[in-house]
């Protein structure tokens, strides 16, 4: 097992350890779930800002993409297009390369911005340019808009024009239907999570981590801008982020409170709530491109250990008879059936059905409530994801 784990670790790029990782949790289908996350999903999901507009008469007006729009057969407010790709792109001699995150965004057509580029030697304005990642992996083609000199001295602003990308996802950001709030890019079991709290008009509703505000905002379309939504995160920066999108998108209900909420059952002793969302900072293994992954098995543990106390503070702050949503864009069983353990044994939550269910259960080794958990594998859906629904008793 070492020797294979070793192997497709160097195939691949990914740590030993998440190899280790991915193995216990997909076993046979471990190749197909490293392949998949190896590229985009194969749909791009957009939500309808139905505050604004109906799925419907968005999916009219984003028609004029050229892009074929499709509804969502479960999720009324859900529509997608099919991501293009791979595509060939020309061979150019050369190179700028960029840091992950850019490199993995240059995959779906984002331009280069200055501050991530890594090296950029001898390349002037109008250069045509292949751009790769720290290991030499073409991501894409593009123009240089600056020149090296300009890039290292000002260290700011668009550097190079991405022209031929290996996929081809429309930049829904460049929209006016975007700029004026009738639609949010998220993925589909983002979407789900919020259906799956089952927000009700006139409730009191937390999200604990709501930076940059995509489920925040959906829970409060939900609502139909009437009760309260409480959004919390750790610094301005996180908040100011989903101010802008509460803003753009014309929630009316929202209110933002900069704490760190694993602490707010202390410092807000009197606070309840009928509903609460733990969306954590998590390890992030289950979205997708991933050129390479560098995460081992003790990050894992840390971020597990960190995700508890998060929902500590929740089963402090619901009310009795209230519901607890617990989501990470990862697979691990240390971040999701490990939490999920730790809320039922520590905190005395019990695990409850999910509606909407559209990925499959949890790992067979959780026991009885293992078909109540939802997980959503990227070789199935272009996405790991995993989310659990508590009731507080």
């Amino acid at each position: 097992m070492h020797d294979h784990v070793m192997e497709l670790s160097r195939r691949y790029l990914f740590h030993p350890d998440s190899i280790e990782v991915m193995a216990e949790v997909f076993k046979g289908d471990l190749v197909r779930a490293i392949e998949s996350l190896r590229r985009p999903g194969p749909r791009y999901f957009l939500r309808a800002n139905t505050l604004k507009v109906s799925a419907g008469e968005l999916a009219a007006r984003l028609g004029s993409l050229g892009v074929p729009i499709y509804r969502h057969e479960c999720l009324d407010e859900a529509i997608y297009m099919n991501v293009e790709g791979p595509l060939a792109i020309p061979d150019v001699g050369k190179r700028v390369v960029v840091d992950k995150y850019a490199a993995e965004s240059v995959m779906q057509g984002a331009h280069v911005y200055a501050p991530a580029i890594l090296k950029c030697s001898r390349l002037r304005r109008g250069d045509e340019v292949a751009i790769t990642d720290v290991h030499g992996q073409i991501v894409g083609v593009g123009r240089m808009v600056m020149g090296e000199s300009e890039i290292l001295t000002y260290r700011r602003g668009l550097a190079v024009m991405v022209t031929s990308p290996i996929y081809r996802v429309p930049s829904m950001r460049e929209t006016e239907e975007y700029k004026c709030g009738l639609l949010h890019p998220q993925s589909l079991p983002a979407m789900v999570t919020s259906r799956v709290l089952d927000p009700q008009p006139g409730e009191t509703i937390i999200d604990l981590n709501c930076s940059p505000g995509g489920k925040l905002t959906h829970i409060s379309q939900l609502m139909q801008n009437t009760g309260t939504v409480i959004g919390v995160d750790r610094n301005r920066r996180k908040i100011d982020a989903a101010r802008y999108n509460v803003e753009r998108l014309g929630c009316s209900n929202v209110k933002l409170l900069v704490s760190d909420s694993r602490y707010l059952h202390l410092d807000y002793p009197s606070l309840r709530v009928d509903r609460c969302l733990v969306d954590p900072p998590c390890s992030g293994l289950g979205v997708s491109p991933k050129l390479y992954v560098t995460t081992t098995r003790d990050q894992i543990r840390s971020l597990a250990d960190y995700q508890k106390q998060f929902l500590k503070a929740a089963s402090m702050v619901v009310k009795t008879g209230g519901t607890i949503v617990y989501s990470v864009c990862t697979f691990t069983r240390e971040e999701c059936e490990g939490v999920v353990r730790f809320g039922v044994e520590s905190l005395g939550l019990e695990v409850a059905e999910q509606n909407p269910h559209l990925g499959g259960g949890g790992l067979d080794d959780f026991g009885d409530d293992a078909e109540l958990l939802q997980r959503f594998t990227p070789h199935e859906f272009g996405i790991g994801y995993f989310i659990a629904r508590f009731i507080k008793r």
